[in-house]
């Protein structure tokens, strides 16, 4: 079975070449902007002309603000009929997945009302009425643009025409899409080695389109496939290949109906994935205890009112979720883990089989005296203080899980964007295992995707790293030999633009300038570039931050129809469980100029590669079906893919571990060991975690309030504890610029914050992204996933000039 199945994201095999050069960002080697002739526009986002306002948070999430909210956003973008008919439509069996997260629908009936509050923005800003035309981008150059919000910029419209900067221009200006396509092809033919191109993905696309970019990228000869697991999950992916075999979750959303115990570490559902907050509420509700892990306090982790239970959203007080709160230091969870599966394991050696489960142990795993060894080296001080929690805490917490057999692990980002992410996560699995809770129903591991369907571009190939099953596939299925050298990752890759070795950067959706870390040298990146293209449906920074010559590409959105040659299409997502379902929009497409993405990838391959390639790409884009047919034969476990994709609800990809099976060298689970690890500060030092806001899903900004933290009104905020705050002379509302440590001399600084005293973890402060990326430095990431550290940033507060 491909490794691209089941275990990516992770190692590749045995037979591939090794990672791409070391990464390093020497001045001497770093290549001259080849944007120097137009005005630069702004890479980070400008400077609030008001001060956001901060209140209380309140304590619980849902409710009759989640439905306000909800109608609000979409009204206003859509109107009363537009809105209803839409929304009718998001996550139902035959109509559209939604655009936001990954968190799986409900395999049984689901009411009309699938979809959350964030659900619901996403879908709105993307069947928006309003309109970014040419005419706009004649008024408006990218230097003027540059100095717009985020959030304007998203609220121009959806993008209705291929737009070119040309050299030296200052205004975008519309072109036809034949000569968009021989651009980059010209382009792409002038580069002296395919590798000279970078080709990005980002987690909306479908399984459709991703399978046949990365046909085209491979058929063109590299495997510089950067995406947007490179910045979120990557680490989980690696960390359970390594002790599962897996590099997806085990569990399905019924086993969150099953589960004793459920621990959410590093994550806020309430804002991120908000129709998690059910299945918590259901568990609850029947007696299942709630342990979370974080450094800030979660309004959708406290109580959580179900916008549908009408009696309860008026006159309720909700359903109260978290049952014991481990406030973490920033970083402090490996401590924490640790600390919990000591106190287990010295339990279970006073009373034997009370807290471990040996005999799964035995039968299952390897490694576990290994574990037991490094455990009892640890000192309960060196934990308390890396974990910032007290011993009787981490006590609680293995009361819970030495008294259930089935326990399910979930966590984001709050663990997979740190230096030592990977041997977290293990840490994690180690706790499973000693309690035997993985391969059986209500248990196991589940890392919560964050994009739609990036879970479903890496099964589709979008991986920079290809396992050699992969590519021996394509190779058999296709006529031409894929490149079987490593390409570039998302640092990486930023790293030879740098240099100059690479010129060419093609997007297929996101928004990589502000989704990257480290702001200001990813654009000096993206500016040192020939070309930048980006397939999009509305306005981003990216666009503006451009090479020498810069391509936006319109395409059609999931709520729209997409008709070829062949009539109506429908195309296919993965979310989080691994459930694959049809996607298929009702609105007519916000311009008759805009083309499907995989209508976009057959037109620029067949336009690139010419009489040389062995696909068909014509016949691809008339008829999806026949792209289904050919991921079938290329990939395990989509037998029957057009058959069962039309199914309502669709099929569940296998899932080995889930099954109890452990595909790793050994065909056993392995408990994994590793030096324990927390990042440090200096003297006056803050660890600063970068978070979203309530208004915003990954870097599109829906609106300047973030009503579960108390903030309206703007985003320039800088969330510190009160006491951390008095002890630098700082009150609420004071300006300060945040100050990363110096790298080559010169100091990282994001401007003018205003403090909010907040119940963070001493010692730590949280801020929004984008604005907080830029104190991220390129060089700062998790071992081994290579994950940009954005969750574990070394800051000082300097006041600012107000």
């Amino acid at each position: 079975m491909s490794k691209l199945d089941e275990t990516s994201p992770g190692p590749a095999s045995a037979e591939d070449e090794g990672p791409p050069p070391a990464f390093g960002f020497p001045p001497s080697a770093e290549a001259e902007p080849l944007s120097a002739g137009r005005p630069a526009a702004a890479a980070e986002p400008p400077l609030e002309p008001e001060a956001p306002r901060a209140g209380a948070a309140p304590e619980g999430a849902g409710g009759l603000g989640a439905i306000a909210s909800t109608m609000r956003h979409a009204l206003g973008q859509m109107g009363v009929a537009r809105t209803f008919r839409t929304l009718a439509r998001i996550n139902q069996k035959g109509g559209f997945d939604c655009q936001s997260c990954a968190w799986p629908d409900d395999d049984g009936e689901r009411d009309v009302t699938a979809f959350c509050e964030n659900g619901a923005k996403a879908v709105a800003d993307e069947a928006t009425l309003a309109r970014a035309t040419p005419e706009f981008f004649a008024r408006h150059g990218v230097e003027e643009l540059g100095r717009q919000t985020d959030h304007w910029l998203n609220a121009q419209g959806r993008l209705t025409h291929p737009m070119l900067l040309d050299e030296g221009a200052t205004h975008y200006r519309p072109l036809a899409w034949a000569e968009a396509f021989d651009l980059v092809a010209r382009e792409l033919g002038a580069l002296a080695s395919p590798d000279e191109a970078i080709f990005y993905t980002s987690g909306r696309t479908s399984n459709e389109a991703a399978f046949l970019y990365q046909l085209f990228v491979r058929e063109f000869g590299t495997n510089n496939l950067p995406d947007c697991s490179n910045m979120c999950h990557e680490s989980s992916g690696v960390a359970l290949n390594e002790s599962l075999g897996v590099g997806k979750g085990t569990v399905t959303l019924g086993d969150f109906d099953l589960a004793e115990v459920i621990v959410v570490i590093g994550q806020n559902p309430g804002t991120n994935h908000p129709r998690m907050l059910t299945a918590l509420q259901r568990a609850k509700r029947r007696g299942c205890f709630i342990i979370t892990m974080n450094p800030l306090p979660e309004a959708g982790l406290k109580r959580f009112k179900h916008p549908q239970e009408v009696f309860d959203t008026l006159f309720g007080q909700g359903t109260a979720l978290t049952d014991l709160f481990l406030q973490v230091r920033v970083g402090g969870d490996m401590a924490a883990l640790r600390g919990i599966m000591k106190e287990l394991i010295e339990r279970d050696a006073r009373a034997p089989g009370s807290a471990v489960d040996r005999a799964f142990a035995r039968e299952r795993a390897d490694g576990l005296d290994e574990l037991e060894a490094s455990l009892a080296s640890l000192s309960w001080a060196e934990i308390v203080e890396k974990s910032g929690l007290p011993r009787e805490a981490l006590a609680r917490a293995a009361d819970a899980l030495a008294g259930a057999d089935r326990i399910i692990a979930c966590w984001a980002m709050g663990l997979t964007q740190h230096k030592h992410a990977v041997a977290t996560i293990q840490d994690v699995v180690n706790l499973l295992l000693l309690r035997g809770a993985v391969g059986k129903p209500g248990a196991g591991a589940c890392p919560v995707r964050g994009h739609s369907n990036v879970q479903g571009d890496r099964t589709m190939g979008i991986y920079e790293k290809p396992p050699a099953a992969f590519l021996d596939a394509l190779k058999r299925e296709v006529g031409f030999e894929p490149p079987r050298r490593h390409g570039l990752d998302t640092v990486a890759a930023i790293g030879a633009m740098l240099r100059g070795e690479a010129k060419v950067f093609f997007a297929l959706g996101g928004n990589f300038l502000s989704a990257a870390p480290d702001t200001a040298r990813t654009a000096e990146a993206l500016r040192r570039c020939r070309l930048t293209a980006h397939v999009s449906t509305k306005l981003n920074r990216s666009h503006l931050v451009a090479g020498r010559r810069a391509l936006i590409l319109p395409c059609l959105g999931r709520t729209e129809v997409d008709r070829q040659a062949s009539g109506e299409q429908l195309v296919s997502c993965e979310n989080s469980m691994g459930v694959v379902q049809s996607s298929r929009g009702t609105l007519p497409p916000a311009s008759e100029h805009l083309l499907s993405e995989p209508a976009i990838v057959a037109g620029l391959a067949r336009r690139t590669l010419g009489a040389r390639s062995k696909v068909d790409w014509a016949a691809l884009a008339s008829d999806y079906d026949r792209v289904r047919d050919l991921i079938e034969r290329v990939v395990p476990g989509f037998e029957k893919y057009n058959e069962r994709v039309r199914r309502p609800g669709g099929f569940y990809l296998p899932n080995a571990a889930r099954d109890g099976t452990f595909r790793t060298a050994t065909g056993r689970a392995r408990f994994r060991t590793h030096p324990l690890e927390a990042p440090e500060t200096r003297p006056g030092e803050l660890l600063l975690m970068t978070i979203r806001s309530h208004d915003q899903f990954n870097t599109t900004v829906y609106g300047l309030d973030d009503r579960y933290r108390g903030i309206y009104g703007g985003r320039r905020v800088v969330f510190v504890h009160p006491g951390d705050a008095e002890a630098r002379g700082l009150a609420a509302g004071d300006l300060v610029d945040l100050v990363g440590r110096e790298d080559g001399g010169e100091a990282r600084r994001a401007r003018a914050f205003r403090l909010v005293p907040f119940p963070v973890a001493r010692g730590c402060a949280a801020a929004y992204f984008p604005e907080a990326n830029v104190l991220v430095p390129l060089a700062s990431v998790a071992e081994r996933s290579n994950t940009p550290a954005s969750k574990s940033v070394p800051i000082t507060l300097e006041r600012a000039e107000g």
